[in-house]
């Protein structure tokens, strides 16, 4: 063991814990060992390289993270902890635990969590939490459809990826996007945000209605969806907040279809928002609307001193091959204009999620497209060098829901089975 990870180990008061160091690798992108298989019970931590990681400890699934606390949930309850998951001090009786699709803790140390049609706040440590009724753009209730399938209401408030909260003129801001239409029933297509630490919620852009991400057997009279707006995608990858132009970007997914009113339907695209806080105001525009053999079918749109990073996914089998696929930069004045972007890093197969903090870039593959079981992406230098790591302790996985790490430095994940349902949680520290 390295005096570094001896120092990493007692930091955070291993029980049982083996450190497992992988085949060491030479430098640039390589494809490098997994380590031993993990025994989850008992937290051991494994290594390679570029960093450590290790399976959340045993008890609440944990949902979200900011500094010390954690939220978590069982089949009955939620929880609260202030020390990482060590311990939870704080539970609340919910039997809709389970179903929770979403989570943040806010600055204040206020906690929005939704199941899949319901958001709930929580202003005093879970000792309490209420309802909240999201508004449309009019300042009307906007509430859940009535579902044909009362087992498939749909999941409005799920995210893929994991940071939802920025400083905007010295206000923190909520926004995020629903990844909806792939389990549990149709769902609109909405961007929310809450400028109140999650007292009020609101939609700041709603997507229209897709004629193929419908409730089957509804009539026309029931179409989800905004009539009013001709953009439809089948969900939102990522939404992400530049400080240097104060504007937010979002990307949308999945395919191109053809069968609709519209003929064909690009459900591709990146969208620029400008939030205006004196009149609660929103102004999009449509950026990029694209086939899904592209980079621009893509999430984990980041923003590092004014420059555009994000991770492309594109899978579609029209237009040219090979796919258009890497992790890209460029001025976000240039998105629009393929030659102005800079290739990083090509992982050859598909990637929707990405982190970067602290000059770590994480990524990782998505597990159905991949030979990778659970693959990760590191640079450990804002993309100087590179290397891919294949976890296959875990079986096939997809790293998802990236969030910033806590105070010991440990980034969280979500490990889904194939691609969207709940796994494990993993936490990764860099090295």
């Amino acid at each position: 063991m390295t005096e570094n990870m001896r120092r990493a180990s007692q930091a955070n008061r291993p029980r049982r814990r083996q450190v497992l160091t992988a085949a060491a690798a030479s430098a640039g992108c390589l494809l490098l060992p997994a380590t031993k298989r993990l025994n989850a019970a008992s937290r051991s931590v494994a290594s390679t390289d570029h960093f450590w990681y290790r399976l959340a400890p045993d008890g609440p699934y944990i949902d979200s993270q900011r500094g010390h606390r954690a939220f978590g949930f069982d089949d009955t309850a939620i929880y609260l902890s202030l020390d990482n998951g060590e311990t939870w001090s704080h539970r609340f009786e919910f039997p809709d635990a389970n179903r929770i699709t979403f989570s943040c803790i806010l600055n204040n140390g206020n906690i929005l969590f939704a199941t899949r049609t319901k958001l709930y706040l929580s202003t005093d440590n879970l000792r309490s939490c209420e309802q909240i009724i999201v508004k449309d753009r009019q300042g009307n209730d906007y509430l859940p459809h009535t579902p044909l399938d009362l087992a498939n209401p749909g999941w409005y408030f799920h995210p893929l990826d994991g940071v939802h909260t920025w400083d905007v003129d010295g206000n923190e801001m909520l926004v995020w996007g629903n990844y909806c239409n792939v389990l549990g029933g149709a769902a609109p297509v909405n961007i929310y945000y809450s400028t109140d630490s999650g007292r009020t919620v609101k939609i700041a852009f709603s997507f229209g209605q897709s004629s193929t991400f419908q409730q089957k057997g509804a009539g026309a009279n029931h179409l989800l969806g905004d009539a009013d707006v001709p953009i439809v995608c089948r969900h939102i990858h990522s939404v992400a907040y530049n400080p240097a132009e104060n504007a937010f970007y979002a990307c949308t997914g999945d395919h191109d279809r053809s069968a609709g009113a519209r003929g064909d339907e690009h459900e591709c695209h990146w969208l620029r928002g400008t939030y205006d806080a004196t009149n609660d105001a929103w102004q999009w525009k449509v950026l990029v609307s694209v086939n899904s053999n592209s980079r621009f079918k893509s999430g984990g749109i980041n923003f590092v001193d004014g420059r555009l990073y994000w991770a492309s996914d594109a899978n579609g089998r029209n237009g040219v091959m090979p796919h258009d696929r890497g992790i890209f930069c460029c001025d976000p004045g240039d998105l629009a204009d393929v030659s102005k972007h800079t290739l990083l890093f090509n992982p050859e197969y598909e990637s929707a999620n990405m982190i970067i903090q602290d000059g770590v870039i994480l990524s990782a593959h998505y597990a159905p497209a991949s030979p990778y079981d659970t693959g990760i992406i590191i640079s450990p230098d804002m993309g100087k060098t590179w290397a891919q790591y294949d976890l296959k302790e875990f079986g096939k996985r997809s790293a998802v829901r990236f969030q910033q790490k806590n105070a010991d430095g440990w980034f969280r994940v979500d490990l889904r089975k194939g691609w969207i349902e709940r796994g494990e949680v993993l936490l990764i520290k860099p090295k």
